[in-house]
C-alpha cells in the first residue's frame, strides 16, 4: 500500500452486549492485551499494532507535505516568541531563594538556588543533562527539604506518568541510593527533613496508598500511612502553608474526605479524619494558628463557602461560617498566611483575588480587561506580607508582580517581552455571551487582530473543553498568535461542564445534563457566525482529552457543513468500551463524572447516545479530522483515537481522516519545550491549511521578523 493511500486495518467481529443493546467493536484488536506493560515499556507493543500506527503516521506525513512549508514557518514564528533564557522569579525561603531557568536552546529547565547570606548560586538539577539518552523525559517537580539539605524529585522517561522518586544531596549533587518506583512526584517533607510522604501508584495507575519514606532506608520498608479501600477514589498529599500539617485527601469527582497529620508526627502515626465522606460533599483545608480554614460546598453551597474549625476539635459539628455562600461567586482556592487570608474567586466567569486580615477587613485586587487570567503564585513562606500575582491576557504574555498586603503597593517583578517584537496593542481581546438553545448565556473569549473584520469574511478557530469543572482561563497561548496574525479569529467557548461560572456550571454539563456541553459548543459556533465572527463552513474546531470527546460528539451531532476541519488531541472517544472496563486506569474514578454503564441502565443509554465511536453517522459528510495520540498515555489510551479514525474512515463520508501518534510521549505530548512547539505547529498548520481549502486568503500581517530578545526584563536588583 502506498503512503498516499489511507491505511485499511483489518476488522474483527466483536459484539458487546449490555442491557440488551448490541454494539460492534471491529477494531478491538488495536488494544494490546499487555497494555499495562506497554505503558511502562512501549517497545513491547505488538508488531501488528505498531505497524498500523506507523502506517497512519506515514499517511499523515504524506498529506502534511502539502503544507510543510507553512508548518515550518509557524514553528519558526513560535520559536521566535520563546525567551531563550526564560526563568521564574525567585521565591524566598528563609536564607535561600529558589527558581527555575532555561539555558538558551535548552529543552528542560534547571532548578536553581541562591544563598541570600553569601550570594552563592547553585544548580541543583540540570534537566538538559539529566535527559540525555531518553526519547522522552519529564521531571516536573523538585521539592527541597525544610533544612535545605536535600531535594526530592520524580522522573518519567516514557510518558506513562509512572514516576521514579529520587532524593538528592543539595550540596554534593549526588543522589541517595534508594529509588521509589511508581510514585507520584508530589511529596511532603516532615518538619525535621528526615522523611517524605508520597502516594504510591498501583498497577492500574491509581494512587491507592500514602506512604512514609525515611531517607537512607530501603523503600521496601516504607510505612503505609493510609490505604484507600474504594477503587473509585484516589489519594493525594499536600501541605499547609504554615508547614505544620500534611493533608491526605481521598477524592472522586464529586466527593472527598481529608485526613491530617502534623509534619512533626513520628513514623506510623495514624492520620486524623476531619469529616467522613458523604456523597456530593467536597471540602479542602488550610491551617492558620489555632484554626483550620475549610472551603466547602456543605449546606447547599454549590459554589463553595468558607468555614473554620478549631485545630483542637475540627469535626463538622464545630465548623462555623467565615465567608457565607454567594451563588454568584465561586471560591476556587484559599491561601492562609500568618496575617492575611487570600481567596481566589471567580465572579462573572472572571478570576479575582480577595485579601482579608482575619478580622473582617478585606479588599479585592483589581485586574483590567474584558478577559484575562490572574493567579496567586504561592510561595514557600508563611510569615510574609508579600503576595505574588501572575496576570496575562490572550494578547499580553504576562506580568508578575508582588503586592504588599499591608500597603496594597504593587511592585512589577517581571514583564514578559517577547523577542519576536510582539505588540499586545495590535490585538483585541473580547468577552461575548452567546445564547444557547435553552436560553443560557455561554461566555466566549475572543482574540483577534484589530484589523481583522467581523463581517463574516475572517475565519474562526473555536476551542472547547467542558468537563470535570475545569476552567479554561484566558491565558496567553503562543500558537494562537500565529493564527491571529493570519487574520484568524481565535475563540474559546466556556461551555457547561467546565467551571468558569462556578460549580453549578459544571453540574449543568455532567451526567444526565452532559448534552448541554455539546449543545453549548454548537450554539457558540452558530452564534458567533451570526455576529460576523467567521461563517458556516469556515470554522475549524479543537478540543483535547475530554475536549476530544466534545469534538467527536459535536461532529456527529452538528449540522452538516458547519465546520471546515477539526483537531482532536488525545481524544476520549471510545466512551462505552472504556467506561465499561473497570481494569483501565481511570475508569472507576470516572463513573461519578460520566455514569457507570456497567450497573446503571440509564447511564448506559445516556452515554451510548453520545459516544463518538458508537455514533458515527454514515449518511453525513464529515470535515477533515486530525486526531493525535500518544503510545504511553494512560489517561486516554492510544487505541481510542486509533480505533475512532479507522472507523470514521470505514463508515463516514467526507474527510480525510488522519491519526498522528507520538510513539515516545504521554498525555500532554512531549515535555521538551521546543519539541512541544513543533507538535503545536503541526496542529496550527493543519488548521490553516483547512482554512485555505475553505477559500480564505491567509496572508501574514504585522511585523514578525525576530529582533534581539529583551526576554523577561526584571529590575536589575531582582535578576537571578
Amino acid at each position: 500500500m502506498s503512503d498516499s493511500e489511507p491505511p485499511r486495518p483489518r476488522k474483527e467481529f466483536n459484539r458487546v452486549t449490555q442491557f440488551n443493546d448490541v454494539r460492534l467493536d471491529p477494531y478491538r484488536w488495536m488494544r494490546d492485551d499487555n497494555w499495562q506493560e506497554v505503558l511502562e515499556n512501549p517497545r513491547i507493543l505488538k508488531e501488528e499494532i505498531r505497524e498500523h500506527l506507523e502506517a497512519e503516521n506515514r499517511y499523515f506525513a504524506e498529506y502534511e507535505k502539502q503544507f510543510k512549508d507553512l508548518e515550518d514557518n509557524v514553528a519558526a514564528e513560535m520559536r521566535s516568541r520563546i525567551i531563550q533564557n526564560e526563568s521564574t522569579v525567585p521565591q524566598r525561603d528563609g536564607a535561600w531563594e529558589y527558581w527555575r531557568e532555561f539555558r538558551p536552546g535548552g529543552n528542560y529547565a534547571m532548578q536553581m538556588r541562591r544563598n541570600l547570606t553569601d550570594g552563592r548560586t547553585q544548580t541543583l538539577f540540570d534537566g538538559d543533562k539529566e535527559s540525555v539518552g531518553s526519547k522522552f523525559f519529564n521531571a516536573p517537580l523538585f521539592s527541597h527539604s525544610p533544612d535545605h539539605k536535600m531535594s526530592a524529585y520524580g522522573v518519567d522517561r516514557e510518558g506513562s506518568e509512572y514516576f521514579e522518586l529520587r532524593f538528592r544531596d543539595n550540596d554534593t549533587g549526588l543522589d541517595l541510593p534508594e529509588v521509589i518506583k511508581h510514585a507520584d512526584p508530589h511529596v511532603v517533607w516532615s518538619k525535621d527533613s528526615s522523611m517524605v510522604y508520597y502516594c504510591e501508584t498501583d498497577d492500574n495507575h491509581r494512587s491507592t496508598k500514602v506512604k512514609c519514606h525515611t531517607l537512607g532506608t530501603d523503600p521496601e520498608d516504607d510505612i503505609t500511612v493510609y490505604e484507600e479501600p474504594d477503587m473509585t477514589f484516589e489519594l493525594s498529599v499536600d501541605e499547609s502553608q504554615s508547614g505544620d500539617y500534611i493533608f491526605i485527601s481521598s477524592d472522586e469527582s464529586d466527593t472527598n474526605e481529608v485526613r491530617i497529620l502534623r509534619t512533626d508526627a513520628p513514623p506510623g502515626t495514624v492520620p486524623t479524619l476531619i469529616a467522613p465522606r458523604q456523597t456530593g460533599h467536597r471540602y479542602y483545608l488550610d491551617h492558620h494558628e489555632n484554626d483550620f480554614y475549610i472551603r466547602t460546598n456543605r449546606d447547599g453551597a454549590t459554589n463553595f463557602k468558607l468555614m473554620k474549625a478549631p485545630v483542637s476539635a475540627p469535626g463538622q459539628e464545630n465548623w462555623t461560617d467565615v465567608v457565607p455562600y454567594d451563588p454568584a461567586t465561586t471560591i476556587a482556592g484559599v491561601v492562609a498566611l500568618k496575617d492575611f487570608l487570600i481567596r481566589e474567586e471567580y465572579h462573572n466567569a472572571l478570576p479575582r483575588v480577595i485579601v482579608s486580615d482575619y478580622h473582617g477587613h478585606e479588599y479585592a485586587l483589581k485586574f483590567p480587561g474584558q478577559a484575562y487570567a490572574a493567579n496567586v503564585l504561592e510561595g514557600f513562606e508563611y510569615d510574609t506580607d508579600i503576595l505574588r500575582i501572575s496576570y496575562q491576557t490572550p494578547a499580553m504574555p504576562g506580568k508578575i508582580y508582588d503586592v504588599n498586603l499591608r500597603t496594597q503597593a504593587e511592585t512589577l517583578r517581571r514583564e514578559k517581552i517577547l523577542p519576536s517584537g510582539h505588540d499586545p496593542d495590535d490585538y483585541l481581546v473580547e468577552r461575548k455571551n452567546i445564547t444557547a438553545r435553552d436560553g443560557t448565556d455561554v461566555p466566549v473569549t475572543i482574540l483577534r487582530r484589530k484589523d481583522t473584520p467581523t463581517d463574516g469574511t475572517a475565519p474562526l478557530y473555536l476551542y472547547g473543553y467542558g468537563s470535570y469543572g475545569a476552567t479554561i482561563d484566558a491565558n496567553f497561548v503562543n500558537r494562537s498568535i500565529s493564527l491571529a496574525d493570519r487574520g484568524v479569529i481565535y475563540a474559546i467557548a466556556h461551555i457547561r461542564g467546565g467551571g468558569e461560572k462556578g460549580e453549578s456550571w459544571y453540574l449543568d454539563g455532567k451526567m444526565e445534563k452532559k448534552q448541554n456541553t455539546f449543545n453549548d459548543f454548537i450554539d457558540a459556533a452558530e452564534g458567533l457566525t451570526a455576529q460576523g465572527y467567521g461563517r458556516r463552513g469556515g470554522i475549524v474546531i479543537e478540543g483535547r482529552s475530554a475536549g476530544g470527546l466534545l469534538m467527536g460528539a459535536v461532529l456527529n451531532q452538528a449540522p452538516e457543513g458547519l465546520f471546515a476541519g477539526a483537531v482532536a488531541g488525545v481524544p476520549f472517544v471510545d466512551v462505552m468500551n472504556t467506561m465499561s472496563d473497570e481494569s483501565l486506569p481511570l475508569t472507576p474514578g470516572e463513573w461519578t463524572e460520566w455514569g457507570n454503564p456497567i450497573t446503571d441502565e440509564k447511564a448506559y443509554k445516556r452515554m451510548r447516545s453520545y459516544s463518538p465511536y458508537d455514533n458515527i453517522d454514515p449518511h453525513k459528510k464529515y470535515p477533515p479530522i486530525l486526531a493525535t495520540g500518544s503510545l504511553a498515555d494512560f489517561r486516554v489510551t492510544y487505541w481510542e483515537p486509533a480505533k475512532w479514525i479507522a472507523r470514521l474512515r470505514d463508515e463516514a463520508q467526507g474527510g480525510q481522516f488522519f491519526l498522528k501518534t507520538n510513539m515516545n510521549g504521554g498525555h500532554a505530548g512531549s515535555a521538551a519545550r521546543f519539541t512541544r512547539l513543533d507538535e503545536d505547529a503541526t496542529l496550527v498548520a493543519f488548521a490553516l491549511h483547512r482554512f485555505e481549502e475553505a477559500g480564505y486568503d491567509l496572508r501574514l500581517v504585522g511585523k514578525h521578523s525576530p529582533r534581539p530578545a529583551a526576554g523577561f526584563s526584571p529590575r536589575p536588583d531582582l535578576a537571578p
